[in-house]
Parts: structure tokens; C-alpha cells; sequence
């Protein structure tokens, strides 16, 4: 029996919030890759971009390190973390002030491929 390579794709700095990536993300966990970077091209979010580049480097992982086919993968896991935030301060009334936080994100993109029910027989 061969062994299931993992196939990887990771964003390190993506700037928007764990909560704001997590809505893309959840909206392509479960399709296939090509259909998956079709839905991201039609959202209506600024992060979809980012999200796209990730998963289509994915899928270059995937053809280049594995020689997988391409119309056979498909999104196993979406998933985003918490990296640094920048802090920043904003002057208010009287002299003082108030902290500005702006995270950053980490998009981590697992690809699948899936075999035929046929072919496992």
C-alpha cells in the first residue's frame, strides 16, 4: 500500500484578521482545487486574493514534488492561525491615546487527491 503524501501550501503574513480569513476559508474547505479557485475568484472579499495565491501554489506543489494530477486534488483542510500584530497608536482628546492593533494571519492550505472507487477494487 503507498503512502498519502501530505500536500502543503503555507502563507506566513497575510495581512487581515484570523477572523475575517476564516469565513474564505471555510467557504472552499471540502471542494476540488479547480472549482475551489473559481469561487474565490467570484467573492467579494479583499483577502479572496490571498487565499487563491495559496492554493494555487499548493497545487504547484502538488504537480511539481508529486506528479499529481491536477483535476484529481481537492481542498482536505483550510485552516488560519494568529501570527505577529502591529501595534500602533492613534492621538485622541486631551493628549492621549489609543492602541491601534493590526494582525496577521498564517493560511495553511492541505490538498488531497482522490482516487477512484473504481481503481481501489
Amino acid at each position: 500500500m503507498q503512502k498519502n503524501n501530505v500536500i502543503r501550501a503555507i502563507n506566513k503574513n497575510v495581512r487581515s484578521s484570523p477572523r475575517k480569513l476564516s469565513l474564505v476559508l471555510n467557504h472552499i474547505k471540502g471542494k476540488k482545487a479547480d472549482i475551489a479557485l473559481r469561487d474565490l475568484e467570484f467573492t467579494r472579499k479583499r483577502v479572496a486574493l490571498d487565499v487563491s495565491k495559496t492554493v494555487k501554489s499548493a497545487i504547484s506543489n502538488a504537480e511539481n514534488n508529486f506528479q499529481y494530477d491536477i483535476d484529481n486534488l481537492f481542498v482536505k483542510e483550510a485552516y488560519v492561525g494568529k501570527s505577529l500584530v502591529m501595534k500602533r497608536f492613534r492621538p485622541r482628546a486631551k493628549g492621549r491615546a489609543s492602541p491601534i492593533k493590526k494582525p496577521f494571519s498564517r493560511i495553511t492550505i492541505i490538498l488531497e487527491e482522490v482516487k477512484d472507487k473504481k481503481e481501489n477494487k
